[in-house]
């Protein structure tokens, strides 16, 4: 049975900064009648209705109970229920999902969902559930795990003809009451990107989906899983108003991007007109598929500020608001889903039991362990896995270098599977191990706890109720309709023309309303092309400078490097639409070898190499070249000092190695100064011999 998304408003009080403008109060609320008008000064108020108005004054409390409850019982039954605020930045949306933990009445959406699911499990009897939660991230149209090991590491949106949409690679958690879910929300709120800027300190800069699964069996063996989103959008924003520069501006304008996207969904959904519906345009939209226009309960939180100063914002968001109300769901309880890990849980158990009380095993068991089977199943999953591969490829949406590293992860998880069960094949469990393991699993599923308390269970039904009664009373005020007064019977002419001119001057201010609803959409759509003009003009000036950085350095690059030939790359790089990136191939650099000096071939051989094994070569040369300029030590000898024992040492060698000059010098050169044959120069045979023979030569004398 289809239903629509249900879509309420909640108003902030007014911040430090608004209060600073001396801003006044724009809004008001009717909380009975879901009514919300926008007051402007200069024009005709503009009224919008949702399915609930929450003002100034209202708690996180009120809210819960009166929207959100009917919402999470839901989930408990085995339906997708999704939980999601939307509004400008500043607007309070974290606020309204995660709230206060020391001001009871001030206890966010997420907190409450976590109390509720565990009362109403405690309190369901014969049922045991398994509850295990995920917590990611959208950053930069990147997601992240937000509870995972590694923080920056990115994981990819796939889709399987049973699982749906997934991120594959998003680590679970199991849970087994309220502190360890509240624990992996602190966690994981702690590792989301924040960031200041002009109208808000602690923006957030992610979309960030916590995801509650709640998987139930019943005492017949049938399995029942529902999946609760709780979705805190990040918030639109105006440049010109947050002052966002480098890597604020970047997440800003990922962020409209991927609001904008959402946008276009709900006006596609809304239209009924379009067949093309853009999910695939941006993460957000590819991860809410299944809540806008598919199996899934849909709450909208629509958080605006009473500030005139935010009124073109607060405008924006409250239409924004009214054209998701009218997208329609078709939710349905989802039994025996495929993916369920509690039918994995449920296989153990009745293997381990089996085990236990002794019971025979079939050919191709151990223990009641059915290893073909086993195979079979794994093999089968294998070529499914595969066939998703392919079928992604063919359609251009992976590369192929993408292709390669899925596939080898592919291979690597079938074989340890594969391992895995031969080793389980061959070593059974004694029966000690056995009622171990059986007791843990068995730790991990809860419910039936309080299923005796009936206070618990006449409050989970009176909230129950006193929601219900609520959206009545709301939808009969909504259907409370005048009669056409042109069918009425009058007792006098007068009479009628005073309703029928009343009836007049309504329409009339309908049209008046219309109207100026059509201006301030001009208005709105020139103030977002204005915006949209300013990003593409910074993005335009980020493109150039990084063009000229690129001009500067390329002519760097050695004609060895493949990154050498530019046009060769562009040719080769191609657009990944999933990770929203360009695959680029690798670097690599083309080395020629040369012959050596003896060889008289001359012969060149070209060697491809990754750049991070070109510095790897010739090690033991570079070793050996690095050992003996260390022996060497240049420096070290230049600047040794000596004494004059050493100089003298040499010279007298040199003295004693003279060779005969007839023997070395031609005939023409027998006027040579013996000296000069000798090796050793006098003062007295340059400037005439006055002295000994056995004078000291000149360079000696210095040393003195």
């Amino acid at each position: 049975m289809a239903e629509t998304v249900r879509v309420v408003c909640r108003c902030r009080p007014l911040n430090d900064r608004e209060k600073a403008l001396n801003s006044k109060v724009c809004v008001d609320m009717e909380g009975q009648t879901g009514r919300v008008s926008l007051i402007a000064d200069d024009s005709p108020n503009k009224d919008f209705t949702f399915d609930g108005a929450y003002f100034i004054d209202s708690t996180g409390e009120q809210i819960y109970n009166e929207i959100v409850y009917p919402l999470v019982e839901s989930v408990i039954e085995g339906y997708n229920g999704t939980v999601f605020a939307y509004g400008q930045t500043g607007a309070g949306k974290t606020f309204s999902m995660q709230g206060l933990a020391d001001v009871a009445p001030q206890k966010g959406i997420i907190p409450r969902a976590f109390e509720h699911i565990f009362v109403a499990t405690a309190t369901t009897p014969s049922t045991k559930f398994l509850v295990h939660c995920s917590y990611l991230e959208i950053y930069n149209e990147e997601v992240r795990d937000l509870l995972g090991d590694v923080r920056e590491q990115k994981l990819d949106i796939k889709e399987h003809s049973d699982r749906g949409v997934y991120v594959a690679g998003l680590s679970m958690h199991v849970c087994h009451n309220v502190k360890d879910c509240q624990q992996l929300m602190n966690k994981g709120f702690s590792n989301r990107h924040v960031g200041a800027t002009l109208m808000n300190k602690d923006s957030s800069r992610s979309h960030s989906i916590f995801t509650v699964y709640v998987e139930a069996l019943n005492e017949e063996g049938s399995i029942r899983m529902g999946k609760l989103h709780l979705v805190d959008l990040a918030g639109s924003e105006r440049q010109s108003k947050t002052g966002a520069t480098g890597d604020r501006f970047k997440e800003a304008t990922k962020i409209n991007l991927s609001l904008s996207a959402l946008g276009n969904v709900i006006s596609a959904l809304v239209d009924g007109k379009s067949r093309h519906i853009p999910y695939r345009d941006s993460k957000l939209t590819r991860l809410l598929q299944d809540s806008l226009g598919g199996n899934t309960k849909t709450l909208m939180i629509a958080c605006i500020s009473p500030s005139d100063n935010n009124f073109d914002e607060t405008l924006s968001t409250l239409r924004y608001a009214n054209r998701a109300k009218n997208i329609k769901n078709k939710p349905k309880i989802n039994e025996d889903p495929k993916d369920a890990l509690l039918r994995e849980y449920q296989l153990e158990i009745e293997r381990l039991k089996s085990m236990l009380t002794g019971g025979a095993a079939a050919p191709g068991q151990k223990g009641g362990f059915d290893v073909e089977a086993e195979r079979r199943n794994l093999r089968a999953e294998f070529e499914e896995a595969m066939n998703e591969l392919r079928v992604a490829y063919q359609s251009e949406q992976l590369s192929k270098q993408k292709v390669e590293e899925d596939l080898q992860e592919l291979k690597r998880q079938y074989e340890a599977a594969s391992a895995e069960i031969d080793a389980m094949s061959k070593a059974g469990l004694d029966p000690q191990e056995a009622k171990k393991r059986l007791e843990l699993i068995q730790q991990q599923l809860v419910g039936g706890e309080q299923a005796n308390n009936e206070d618990l269970k006449k409050g989970r039904m009176k909230k129950l109720k006193d929601a219900e009664s609520k959206t009545q009373r709301l939808a009969a005020a909504l259907n409370v309709h005048k009669d056409d007064p042109l069918l009425h019977v009058y007792s006098t002419t007068q009479e009628k023309l005073d309703a029928v001119s009343s009836q007049y001057q309504k329409e009339q201010r309908k049209v008046k309303a219309l109207e100026s609803e059509i201006e301030d959409l001009q208005g709105e759509f020139e103030l977002d092309r204005l915006d949209y003009l300013e990003t593409i003009r910074k993005q335009d000036q980020q493109i150039k400078l990084f063009a000229q950085m690129l001009d500067k350095i390329h002519p760097l690059i050695k004609k060895d490097c493949n990154y050498h030939n530019l046009e060769k790359i562009k040719k080769e790089a191609m657009w990944n639409p999933d990770e929203g990136k360009w695959a680029l191939p690798e670097m690599s650099i083309s080395k020629t070898t040369f012959p050596n000096a003896g060889n008289g071939a001359v012969r060149s051989e070209p060697v491809s190499r990754a750049v991070t094994d070109y510095h790897d070569e010739d090690e033991s040369k570079l070793r050996k070249r690095l050992a003996k300029s260390e022996e060497e030590n240049i420096a070290n000898s230049y600047f040794k000092t000596f004494n004059k024992s050493s100089v003298v040492n040499k010279y007298k060698g040199d003295v004693q190695r003279k060779i005969d000059s007839r023997s070395y010098f031609p005939k023409r050169f027998n006027n040579v100064p013996q000296a000069l044959v000798s090796g050793v120069i006098y003062t007295d045979d340059l400037f005439g011999r006055s002295g000994s023979a056995g004078k000291r030569p000149a360079r000696l004398e210095a040393i003195k």
